[in-house]
C-alpha cells in the first residue's frame, strides 16, 4: 500500500510538471498571467510561436540580445553580434524549400555575414549554403544512406532603402554554385501604407555571363486591413527579420513581420499566368491588455518579461 501511495505521488508530480512546462521560460520566469491581472507589464520579449499542435519557434536571449532561435525538427539559428549589431547568422536544420508547408528531408546549413553602411543600415548579406541529402538505398539495403553533401551555393543580397522615407525598398539576390559565377537572381520590392508593408513583388530570372536575363517567374504578396495594435515581431531585431525572409524562395509570405501592426488579410498571387488567381487568407486577432497581438492565423504568441 505504501508503494502504491508513493507511485500515485510520483504520477501526480510528473503531471504537474508536464502541465506547467510551457508556463515558464528556460530561466524559470513566468510566461503567462495565470491570475488574469492584466498580463505582462513593463519590458517584454517574444518567447514562442506555437500552434495547437506544435512549437513553431522558440527565441532565446543573452541579456537583451536575441542569440538563438529553435524551430521545427530542432533546427537551430545562432545569432552573433559585433557591438549591438548582428554581424553573423548561422543555421543548421531543415526548411520548407518548396513552400508546401512541409519540411524538406534535405538538411541545410548556412552562414550569413551582414554588412552595414556608414549610417548603420544593413546593406549587404553574403551567404554560403550547403545542402545535405540521404542517397536512396542500395540493394539489398532498404534504408537510405547517411546525409551526404549534395550541393553548395553562394549568394549575395543587396538591400536598398528609399531616399525620402528611409523604408526598405528592395532586396536583390544573386546566387550560384560555390566557386562559380552567379547564375540566377531575384528582385523583391516593397510598398507601404503608412509604416506597414502593403505589397511585396518578387521577380525571378537567370544570369548568363554576368548579365541578367528576362524574368521567368513573378509572385505577389499583399497585406490588407491592418489593425492599430502591436505586432509581436516588433520585439525582434530588424536584421534577424530580414535574414528570416531570405531562408527560402517562399518566405516572402512572412513579410508582414516587418510591419509594426497586424494585417487581418493577406493574399498570394502567381503573376506568371495570363490570368492570375490569388489565394486569400484572413484571421481575427486576439490581444492582451497592453495591445500586443497574442493570436492570429492559427498561431499563438507567448511573451516573457525582459
Amino acid at each position: 500500500m505504501k508503494q502504491l501511495f508513493y507511485f500515485i505521488l510520483l504520477i501526480a508530480g510528473f503531471s504537474s510538471i508536464h502541465s506547467c512546462k510551457d508556463l515558464v521560460d528556460e530561466e524559470g520566469n513566468p510566461l503567462l498571467d495565470l491570475n488574469n491581472t492584466g498580463g505582462l507589464t513593463g519590458p517584454r520579449a517574444l518567447y514562442r510561436e506555437i500552434t495547437d499542435k506544435d512549437t513553431i519557434a522558440e527565441y532565446r536571449y543573452s541579456g537583451l540580445l536575441l542569440n538563438t532561435v529553435i524551430t521545427d525538427s530542432a533546427s537551430i539559428t545562432n545569432v552573433m553580434y559585433s557591438g549591438d549589431k548582428i554581424s553573423q547568422i548561422n543555421f543548421n536544420g531543415f526548411l520548407d524549400l518548396d513552400g508546401n508547408s512541409k519540411l524538406d528531408k534535405d538538411s541545410i546549413s548556412f552562414e550569413r555575414l551582414l554588412t552595414y553602411n556608414n549610417t548603420g543600415r544593413l546593406e549587404k548579406i553574403t551567404e554560403k549554403r550547403s545542402v545535405f541529402r540521404r542517397p536512396p538505398p542500395v540493394p539489398p539495403a532498404t534504408t537510405p544512406g547517411p546525409q551526404t553533401l549534395f550541393e553548395e551555393t553562394t549568394s549575395m543580397y543587396q538591400i536598398k532603402y528609399t531616399a525620402t522615407t528611409g523604408k526598405l525598398e528592395s532586396i536583390r539576390m544573386e546566387k550560384g554554385p560555390a566557386g562559380a559565377s552567379f547564375n540566377s537572381f531575384t528582385e523583391t520590392t516593397y510598398t507601404y501604407v503608412g509604416d506597414n508593408i502593403s505589397k511585396v513583388v518578387k521577380h525571378y530570372g537567370p544570369i548568363a555571363g554576368g548579365t541578367p536575363g528576362p524574368v521567368d517567374r513573378k509572385y505577389s504578396y499583399e497585406y490588407y486591413a491592418y489593425d492599430n495594435e502591436i505586432s509581436p515581431f516588433t520585439l525582434l531585431p530588424w536584421a534577424y527579420k530580414i535574414s528570416r525572409l531570405l531562408n527560402t524562395d517562399f518566405n516572402d509570405k512572412e513579410s508582414l513581420i516587418l510591419s509594426p501592426n497586424n494585417p487581418k488579410r493577406w493574399s498570394f498571387t502567381d503573376l506568371t499566368p495570363p490570368i492570375p488567381n490569388p489565394i486569400v487568407k484572413s484571421t481575427n486577432y486576439v490581444y492582451d491588455p497592453q495591445t500586443y497581438m497574442t493570436k492570429g492565423f492559427g498561431i499563438n504568441y507567448i511573451y516573457k518579461p525582459q
